[in-house]
């Protein structure tokens, strides 16, 4: 901690923040740090793994044995450990999970699960515990029984088991401690919440977190992040996790090798991984790809491939902000309904103060061929109310309307905007709440060249983060899944114009996106002026 504090170690300013949390959650003198276990734990760790724990490791380790006195509960009964590829988070929790099942941890039947969601991420650590005990069975045969799929330790009857996503029977019940491998690759909590319904009954229950960062957006890690973010600012406080992300704090700092440190605190003690990070360094230059990895994986800062995402990841997240109260206030309404047995999204578009606020909401159909292969959170989506799940044969017209005539009733829709794709479908039900595209010339009906015209003008709203959209993970979702296309993939030709695609077409959407798209196509209606203005942005026409 000393070390942090005076930059002795290069360190990011949420593990800064993780000491603070730590000093006040220890100086409490209710709080015991057994230090006997620890000193034997580290002992008998390198003296079987024939390894020697570096700094960060010893600290983890140590903050594993700290308990209240007055009840004997563990003090951090949640790690959250996200560092870079490479940092060796499984060679550490492997010893860990080992040691929990020694007699010198002290509690018989503390069984411990990995859980990861492929099979060979699963086994990751398993196997460094099985390799250790073939190399040692001479002696340890004494003291554990294993298979390639359990090891358990004949004297406390504690066992190490891995599992995977159709892990549908494990229940948790007897679980002392809980490692979840690479979250970032968890879309929902299905498999967390088979291993977690009955868990924290065993004596000293911990639960690990390990990962890199990700490029699944609005998962687990997003979700454990915000938490991780509340609890490093004090926000939340009576809660047992420890967050320790290793990462860089701004994006200039990855042309600086010594910033490297900060999302891997292991690099000055792995000559390899330095060479690897060098070498990926130089490629991504050149390689695109290359750098969106190296970003992502190895620093712990999301970023996405400029040629093919709206915006980098955080731009995005900075959407997240408090909504003020737009009652009475002016907006522009789009709506995207491709599919009428599928998803439809309608999404008010407000601007003042330079600022755009969105209120976005979609509806999802129970038959359309996607919903059950949509795995994200959609139902908690839905009792958020950003989702709206219709159980019938198809997303009425008129469930579109209503919605748009009970928010006019707030707040003053001057125009709607729609794909010309389902125009015929709406255009009745919509002149029935009032717009029209010929009488009243209140309705649009959106052309490829509004699209081209209004692409530059979103990505400036992103970069300068403009957009304000309240806790809509819905949103933040589609819009991580939609891609930015030139016109030359269709007509061979460089025009210069570009468009929106999906990445992925089949378990994500981007509905809600294009439904925010159409509503700033319209945006010039509003009364209120400030930031910038679709005349001020360059326009290509075919």
């Amino acid at each position: 901690m000393d070390n942090v504090r005076s930059g002795t170690i290069v360190s990011s300013q949420t593990i800064v923040q993780a000491m603070n949390v730590v000093e006040n959650k220890l100086n409490n003198p209710d709080v015991f740090i057994d230090a006997d276990k620890i000193e034997k734990g580290i002992e008998l760790i390198e003296r079987y793994f024939e390894i020697k724990f570096l700094d960060w490791e010893l600290f983890i380790f140590a903050l594993i044995h700290c308990y209240y006195k007055s009840n004997d509960t563990v003090v951090f009964d949640e790690f959250l450990i996200m560092c870079g590829r490479g940092n060796g988070k499984n060679g550490f929790i492997s010893p860990v999970a080992w040691y929990l099942t020694l007699p010198a941890h002290g509690i018989n039947n503390y069984n411990v699960d990995i859980v990861a969601n492929s099979q060979d991420q699963a086994q990751t650590s398993f196997i460094d515990i099985y390799e250790m005990l073939e190399r040692t069975w001479k002696k340890s045969c004494k003291f554990f029984y294993k298979s390639k799929e359990l090891i358990r330790n004949k004297i406390t009857k504690s066992y190490v088991k891995y599992n995977t996503s159709n892990a549908r029977t494990k229940d948790g019940k007897r679980t002392g401690c809980l490692i979840f491998d690479e979250i970032h690759e968890y879309e929902n909590y299905n498999m967390i919440s088979v291993f977690t319904s009955g868990f924290g009954k065993k004596k000293h229950s911990r639960a690990f977190y390990i990962t890199t960062q990700g490029h699944v957006r609005e998962g687990v890690l997003d979700d454990k992040l915000k938490i991780a973010k509340d609890v490093l600012n004090g926000t939340i406080i009576e809660m047992g996790m420890i967050p320790l992300i290793y990462q860089i704090d701004d994006e200039k700092e990855a042309v600086n090798p010594e910033m490297w440190h900060k999302a891997n605190p292991s690099l000055k003690h792995f000559p390899e991984l330095k060479k690897i990070m060098d070498k990926e360094y130089i490629s991504m230059k050149y390689e695109p790809h290359v750098e969106q990895e190296f970003f992502t994986k190895r620093l712990n800062f999301p970023k996405s491939n400029k040629e093919v995402v709206v915006s980098d990841w955080q731009n995005v997240i900075a959407t997240n902000k408090p909504l003020p109260d737009l009652t009475g206030k002016s907006c522009t309404c789009g709506i995207d309904y491709t599919k009428i047995n599928d998803m439809a999204s309608i999404n008010l578009h407000f601007k003042e103060d330079g600022k755009r606020y969105d209120i976005n909401h979609s509806w999802l159909c129970v038959n359309s061929a996607d919903f059950k292969r949509i795995v994200a959170e959609k139902y908690r989506w839905a009792d958020m109310g950003l989702l709206t799940i219709v159980d019938d044969v198809e997303i009425s017209p008129e469930l579109l309307t209503e919605w748009v005539a009970e928010q006019g009733q707030i707040y003053n829709i001057t125009e709607v905007s729609l794909d010309n794709f389902r125009y015929t479908l709406l255009a009745s039900a919509l002149k029935g709440i009032g717009f029209d595209a010929l009488e009243k010339k209140n309705l649009k009906i959106v052309r490829n060249n509004d699209i081209y015209k209004v692409v530059p003008v979103i990505e400036s709203y992103f970069n300068n983060q403009f957009f304000i959209w309240g806790d809509n993970p819905l949103l933040r979702w589609a819009t991580n899944n939609v891609s930015v296309l030139s016109s030359k993939v269709k007509t061979g030709v460089d025009t210069g114009n570009r468009y929106y695609g999906k990445i992925e077409g089949k378990t994500r959407k981007t509905d809600p996106f294009m439904a925010l798209v159409h509503s700033i196509i319209i945006e010039e209606k509003l009364d209120v002026t400030g930031g910038i203005e679709l005349l001020d942005m360059p326009m290509y026409f075919n």
